[in-house]
């Protein structure tokens, strides 16, 4: 499964293995919806279903009403955000800062799940959530079992805290604790970068499945390799120079019709800085391409960069 991301990297992720890539975090206030951001992340056209739509917030009713709404836009999973370490997520009481308050965590997990299932029944509600706000205040395991009894249909849980960020390594004691306690689907998050750390993540926890988000960052090839090798026990051939150059431009060219020319050369710059940073005169190149404000020059410049 792939992490939140945009319908570009999306479409891209599921066509090279993933089996399941979320919809960008979107807030569940109503006056945010027709912002240009909030139509960018719920465009889902040319997207392979299931379509799953992560929604962030703090209110139970806002929350519920959101997840329906969505629902009417053609989502097909509700998948609601309780992991998020973002200061500004966090500094409205959304995401991981969640995580201090298992009276409301309760409230939103039932009152969303009531509300989807009362209308859509076969709509499954999930959670992403982290193993604690701090170290030293790590509730996991009651998370879990408030969302089992909520009627959460499945767990994706982060082996860090929201003390942790992305700093370290994440550790998976949690999570194989998680997977003992609750009956329903656990998937492990955090540092799955290879087909050998797949294995022993999935070993270690026995959890029933994987969530990918940092690691397919400019390496979308991540999600076949892992396939194979856990499928059929045998290692992917890696990308061919022509397969990267013919993807990253894909991708470009995606990110152009997606966002439009000005936005779409600004949010390519940090893929292409993923696709290229380990490779061979990177550094001189980027300095070259992040002040390109041209589509045309900028897809030019990474063709040119990327020989196959």
């Amino acid at each position: 499964m792939a992490g939140v991301t945009d319908r570009a990297f999306r479409v891209l992720c599921r066509r090279l293995g993933a089996g399941l890539a979320v919809a960008e975090m979107a807030h569940a206030a109503p006056a945010l919806r027709d912002t240009e951001k909030s139509r960018t992340r719920r465009d889902h056209q040319g997207e392979p279903g299931p379509i799953a739509v992560q929604l962030a917030g703090s209110d139970p009713q806002l929350l519920a009403e959101a997840a329906l709404w969505n629902i009417s836009e053609g989502a097909e999973i509700i998948d609601l955000n309780m992991g998020c370490p973002a200061k500004k997520v966090c500094g409205a009481a959304a995401g991981s800062a969640l995580l201090r308050d298992e009276v409301l965590v309760a409230r939103i997990l039932s009152t969303v799940v009531k509300a989807v299932q009362s209308v859509h029944p076969q709509v499954p509600v999930t959670l992403k959530f982290r193993t604690g706000f701090t170290r030293a205040a790590r509730n996991a395991l009651n998370i879990a079992r408030i969302a089992e009894d909520s009627g959460i249909a499945a767990l994706a849980l982060h082996g860090r805290t929201r003390e942790d960020h992305y700093e370290g390594a994440a550790e998976y004691d949690t999570i194989a604790a998680v997977k003992q306690q609750v009956r329903i689907p656990v998937f492990a998050n955090g540092d799955v970068t290879s087909p050998e750390k797949a294995r022993l993540v999935l070993a270690h926890t026995g959890a029933d499945g994987l969530f990918i988000g940092r690691a397919a960052q400019g390496n979308p090839w991540i999600f076949r390799e892992i396939s194979s090798a856990l499928r059929h026990n045998k290692l992917h051939a890696a990308p061919t120079e022509l397969e990267v150059r013919a993807v990253l431009l894909e991708h470009l060219d995606a990110l152009y019709a997606l966002y439009g020319e000005g936005r779409g050369v600004r949010v390519a710059r940090k893929h292409i800085q993923w696709y290229c940073a380990e490779r061979e005169g990177a550094k001189v190149f980027w300095q070259q391409v992040c002040v390109l404000t041209d589509a045309a020059a900028q897809r030019q410049a990474v063709s040119a960069f990327v020989r196959a």
